[in-house]
């Protein structure tokens, strides 16, 4: 199976009262270890991508074709989408281009204005090429590739005018935070979420900052429209855990421990294993189709 945009998964998600899990991409061994644990769950997937981690893989060209590649290569049958995460208005464009099946514009930090106004050009530009779009509105906490927000909680009003410009998924902040919560953190606003999913009727809502939130927020969240998940930092945690105790324990100093393949092995491992365990909490374990 080929890419493809997140319409269908969110439908079925909506549908089905689970989400989907997008997790975010660095290199091939990120891709492949996401890729391979959504086969083996039998579980949609969406491959995320930031403007930065785009750089650092040369650009956007460069890892729509080797994400492409290596769903044909591995014959990967569950529906897979590769998407930009909080893209600009000139990332979004330039990804629609390179053949991503799915775009964020995150116009959150602009004014709200101007925000309707890219929104709208993101939206023609990518459904003229069947590829879907998320907007945000209400920055989300912490940094991301440098955008930053202070974890607000978005307007439900604000939410209905950018959910009816013909968007396929909403990200509204509701107190979400990008990296690790700290001790203090509030929770959830599941008022505020109730609210916009009241305001914003079937429209696919996204949970961003997925890492650190408690199993039972999550899938309240869930409960109450959300049908993707963001995981980052979880996955970086799991990779550099992993291959620290790999160090530690000196089996690069053992026969060809040394070699990269077997280097970056037990940090491949680790992004599975998180995959695996967020993929059952988010209900999407055997519901590709």
């Amino acid at each position: 199976m080929g890419l493809v945009n997140v319409n269908e998964m969110m439908a079925n998600a909506l549908k089905g009262h689970y989400a989907v899990g997008a997790f975010n991409i660095n290199n091939l061994e990120w891709t492949k270890a996401i890729l391979e644990t959504a086969e083996e769950l039998k579980s949609p997937v969406i491959l995320e991508v930031s403007e930065g981690a785009n750089k650092y893989m040369t650009g956007y060209k460069t890892v729509a074709a080797m994400v492409k590649a290596m769903v044909e290569s591995m014959g990967i049958t569950v529906p897979v989408a590769l998407h930009l995460d909080h893209g600009t208005y000139e990332g979004a464009k330039a990804c629609i281009e390179a053949g991503y099946t799915s775009v964020m514009f995150d116009g959150s930090h602009l004014p709200f204005d101007e925000n309707i106004e890219k929104t709208k050009e993101i939206v023609k530009l990518a459904h003229s090429k069947g590829v879907s779009v998320e907007a945000e509105v209400g920055a989300i906490g912490g940094e991301e590739d440098g955008v930053k927000g202070r974890g607000e909680v978005a307007n439900p009003k604000e939410c209905k005018i950018i959910s009816d410009l013909g968007i396929d998924m909403l990200a509204a902040g509701i107190g979400n935070i990008h990296g690790p919560y700290p001790a203090n953190w509030q929770g959830l606003d599941f008022d505020t979420l109730a609210e916009i999913k009241k305001t914003v009727g079937d429209k696919p809502l996204v949970l961003h900052g997925g890492t650190g939130i408690p199993e039972d927020q999550v899938k309240k969240a869930i409960s109450l429209g959300v049908c993707k998940v963001n995981v980052n930092t979880e996955c970086q945690q799991y990779f550099t855990q992993a291959t620290r105790k790999y160090f530690e324990a000196g089996k690069d100093l053992e026969k060809k421990g040394y070699d990269p393949r077997n280097v970056l092995k037990p940090g491949f491992l680790g992004i599975k294993e998180i995959v695996k365990i967020k993929m059952e909490m988010f209900g999407s374990v055997g519901k590709a189709n």
